[in-house]
């Protein structure tokens, strides 16, 4: 026969939190590493808040609020906030308590800036990369680097010309339309030289190949390692004042000071197949794995590098970059940026990458304990 619903009657109960978690949730890994991560940040945290005042949301739970968002590609702190107060697996990883419920919206948000502050960022990013090579993870010697674009967030009707000559133009469009201003640009030629956003003043207008529409950008260079596949460095950057190649060098610099890892091989695509790069890695000691391109020498790179089974696994290998832009623009969040200006967008970038290593090597630790 039918059934009928029945109108839920109040009750009482007492919820263990950890027990309805699944004892083989990914969360469950992520936490135990997370909570490792923020023993070392302690520290930090003391320095970022007073000593008097009223006690504010723990840093603690801002900071892996930040992995929840990026983990389930929430697009905003506000729907964060409506969805935590009835989501106990998020209560759980918080460390909350039933009754303790939600954030409010505004006071999350305000807080929220402590914890985006690029410093705050690099350094969570920085202690998870390192505990990864703590469980034996990652490589020391063998790297890839590639570069990709993220969308600013901003229109392109917001790219205007510098000496203010086309305010008459969008202030009429206001008029008409203060919501969605329609603005005519056709037959006018726009560059960065000229023009810039109002909206983020540190986007630009920029393609990397012919073909492509040229879109208000920045750029995102990432330094994987070849082991398994994680983000060893994330870099947001002007594209045309820093081109990928100097980036990446930067990159493999800074990661041998903080790291004191050896690299010996970089590997790249046909972008990198330049005078500066395989220069630039020579002087370093590194060996260029770049792809070549046909009817193109450049010196340093030759067939007594192309012909070894080193290079071809590099370029076998290089191709995982690609697994790393893509969960960061889908899951992350990360094919438009949500903030304004080179900082913000760079502190959610070590994030997003953050998140994404904490992902893949609990997974790996899950496949090693099935095995």
């Amino acid at each position: 026969m039918r059934g009928k619903t029945k109108a839920q009657p109040e009750f009482l109960t007492t919820i263990n939190l950890n027990q309805r978690v699944p004892a083989d949730h990914p969360l469950r890994g992520i936490k135990e590493r997370v909570d490792k991560v923020l023993v070392n940040l302690s520290a930090l945290f003391d320095q970022l808040y007073s000593q008097e005042g009223r006690p504010s949301i723990p840093p603690e739970q801002l900071l892996k609020s930040r992995i929840l968002i990026a983990l389930y590609s929430v697009r905003s702190e506000r729907l964060f906030c409506e969805q935590l107060a009835y989501n106990l697996l998020w209560l759980w990883f918080l460390d909350r308590e039933l009754d303790d419920g939600s954030f409010d919206a505004t006071v999350f948000t305000h807080n929220y800036e402590r914890v985006l502050s690029a410093d705050a960022a690099k350094l969570f990013f920085a202690e998870v990369y390192d505990l990864s090579r703590q469980e034996g993870w990652t490589s020391d010697q063998h790297f890839t680097a590639d570069g990709t674009l993220v969308e600013a967030w901003a229109s392109l009707k917001s790219f205007v010309r510098k000496d203010g000559k086309d305010q008459a133009k969008v202030a009429s469009a206001k008029d008409d339309d203060p919501g969605n201003p329609t603005i005519n640009f056709h037959g006018e030629k726009r560059c960065n030289d000229t023009h810039r956003s109002t909206t983020d003043p540190d986007s630009v207008l920029y393609r990397k190949a012919n073909g492509q529409a040229s879109k208000l950008c920045f750029g995102t260079q990432v330094l994987m390692e070849n082991r398994h596949g994680l983000c060893a460095a994330i870099t947001v950057h002007n594209p045309i004042a820093q081109d990928e190649p100097t980036v990446a060098l930067a990159q493999v610099d800074e990661h041998r000071q903080l790291h004191q890892a050896q690299v010996a091989t970089l590997g790249a695509d046909k972008a990198y197949h330049q005078k500066k790069f395989v220069t630039g890695c020579r002087e370093r000691g590194v060996s260029p794995h770049a792809a070549c391109k046909d009817g193109l020498e450049v010196a340093g790179l030759d067939a007594r590098t192309t012909e070894r089974s080193g290079y071809r696994t590099s370029q076998r290998i290089r191709k995982r970059v690609e697994e790393i832009f893509g969960w960061m623009k889908t899951v992350g969040g990360m094919r438009r940026t949500r903030y304004r200006g080179v900082d913000r967008t760079q502190a959610w970038a070590y994030f997003v990458a953050g998140a994404y290593n904490l992902l893949r090597i609990t997974r790996l630790g899950m496949s090693l304990q099935a095995g």
